[in-house]
């Protein structure tokens, strides 16, 4: 039978950075991925790292400390972060980043300016300083896998996107030259780069292998169970690192764990809680179980009837001036300009009296004046607003086409418009947060009116926002080097978990640009690392 030191389950970020730090502690690694490609939900984001206190920020002036990054995630922690892991997670930063540096072809580097989620709070950075990118990869370093990677080509800087304090365009010459380099950034780039350390490690994935049993000796971890093309096969290991991702395209597990709702998971659509349900199979404790990265999504028209929903993440579009958000009422319920994750409260206020969620459906009203000025949905300036979104002459003509009261509507606009005018939003404090206006208007930024606008030029349009998630946050609680702990608070010999597989170490906390990536690298690293020595 085919044995390991380490068996590592997927090739997201965690996944590759915990075979790569196995493997770099001279452990023989087994690299699994369920997918007929590798990347995870990793390969589609813009892969933003939450480091705080790192070197790039010092070196560019920016003053960070082990002190604030606490505070600050102590001043949002509801009690729901453990202290040990807050403290690991900030700890071991700086050192995965000359981990990476010396021993890997993963490259960060800052994003500047890039405030904190909820920068005014204790220990947030306004100015940022926390938030990393890849550097750009060359896929010539490894040939073949560009096409069995997750994802779409996208040969940019995220400091190059709008998201990222960029145009979104880049000279035409220069964007040539990457693609005839095979250079890409984003997403992609860092998992080419963890990619291309695992095979120098001669780590190479085995893809089409779907985990379903973590075979136990004596109580302790010693092999894997695989369904695969060619029939159920098992591994022999010391150690198994679950880095299978959540389980947020798993309708069961969400309508049993996740506190609110969600409809369009944005991530792989291999998430489907393969490494919990292993892990609860063999006594695994769990924790963080009804959190998720909560994010607003438009779902966008099918090519076939059969394909899976595609979304868009919509970000910039409730940011920029000239928008707002109502609920079914025809009212504002919140401040549009708030980070994603932070929304998900927001859509999940519920109502006893109704018995309902007051604030789905949710639409995304704006005027022409937004397509002129912004675009918006993919297109520049000028337009034209998508075909898919509804379009009306009124705002009560609009409102009739999206079932929403119009006279209550009308009187949304008009006192937004009212707020707007006097240079700020009394009802939900929209552009006070440094955070608020980053990805809206850029000619204004800092200040309110980067995201202040009135909508009074029709046409105007509505469509239709969604409570969806990147991916859950849940899952077995392990200690700070991943291990796996039992019901009772003991290690489960030989299993560890990582990334979105865990139970997240930030709680219901979306630190900064980068929340997820962060602690996906520092715990995969840890577990890795720890894996590599065995039980």
């Amino acid at each position: 039978m085919e044995s390991y030191d380490v068996v590592v389950l997927g090739t997201g970020a965690s996944g590759l950075t915990a075979a790569l730090a196995a493997a770099d502690a001279d452990a023989s690694v087994g690299l699994f991925e369920k997918a007929d490609k590798v990347g995870g939900t990793t390969a589609l984001a813009s892969a933003v790292a939450w480091i705080p206190n790192n070197k790039y920020a010092a070196q560019a002036g920016v003053a960070d400390s082990r002190e604030d990054a606490l505070a600050y995630l102590a001043s949002l922690s509801h009690g729901m972060i453990l202290p040990e892991l807050a403290e690991t997670l900030i700890d071991t930063g700086p050192e995965l980043i000359e981990w990476l540096e010396s021993s890997t072809p993963l490259k960060l580097r800052l994003v500047p300016g890039f405030p904190d989620y909820h920068p005014e709070h204790p220990g947030g950075k306004p100015q940022g300083g926390r938030s990393l990118e890849p550097e750009l990869f060359s896929f010539d370093e490894i040939p073949g896998w560009g096409e069995r990677m997750v994802g779409v080509t996208r040969p940019m800087r995220v400091t190059e996107t709008p998201i990222g304090g960029g145009t979104g365009v880049i000279d035409p010459e220069v964007e040539a030259q990457r693609r005839s380099r095979s250079i890409e950034g984003l997403g992609r780039a860092m998992v080419g780069a963890l990619l291309k350390g695992c095979l120098n490690h001669n780590v190479v994935p085995q893809l089409e292998h779907r985990a379903v049993e973590l075979l136990m000796e004596d109580g302790a971890v010693r092999g894997v169970r695989f369904e695969s093309p060619d029939g159920v096969r098992e591994v022999r290991t010391k150690s198994v690192v679950i880095a299978t991702g959540g389980f947020e395209s798993d309708e069961a597990l969400v309508r049993d764990f996740l506190r609110g709702p969600i409809k369009y998971p944005a991530g792989v659509a291999t998430n489907t809680g393969d490494g919990l349900r292993m892990a609860m199979r063999v006594g695994a404790q769990l924790g963080n179980m009804r959190e998720a990265w909560w994010v607003p999504v438009a779902a966008l028209p099918k090519a076939h009837p059969d394909d899976r929903q595609p979304v868009m993440l919509i970000l910039r579009e409730r940011t920029l001036p000239r928008s707002i958000m109502v609920n079914r009422f025809g009212k504002r319920f919140t401040n549009e300009a708030a980070n994603y994750n932070a929304l998900g409260g927001a859509f999940h206020q519920f109502d006893p009296t109704s018995f309902s969620y007051l604030n789905q459906p949710c639409w995304l009203v704006f005027d022409q004046g937004f397509v002129e000025r912004y675009g918006g949905f993919g297109a520049g300036p000028g337009g034209p607003a998508p075909g898919w979104a509804v379009r009306g002459d009124s705002l009560a003509s609009l409102a009739e086409k999206i079932d929403v009261p119009a006279d209550q509507l009308e009187k949304t606009v008009a006192r937004f418009n009212e707020l707007v005018s006097s240079g700020h939003d009394d009802d939900f404090n929209r552009g006070d947060s440094a955070y608020d206006g980053w990805c809206g208007d850029r000619t204004k930024y800092p200040g309110p009116m980067a995201t202040l606008g009135p909508l009074d030029e029709g046409p105007y349009y509505a469509v239709e926002l969604v409570s969806s998630a990147l991916g859950t946050k849940g899952g077995p609680r392990t200690d700070v080097d991943g291990a796996v702990l039992d019901v009772d608070g003991n290690v489960i010999p030989g299993l560890f978990a990582a990334g979105n597989a865990m139970a997240g170490a930030t709680g219901m906390v979306y630190g900064g640009a980068g929340g997820t990536l962060g602690p996906a690298l520092v715990f995969g690293y840890r577990a890795g690392r720890r894996a590599a020595k065995g039980c």
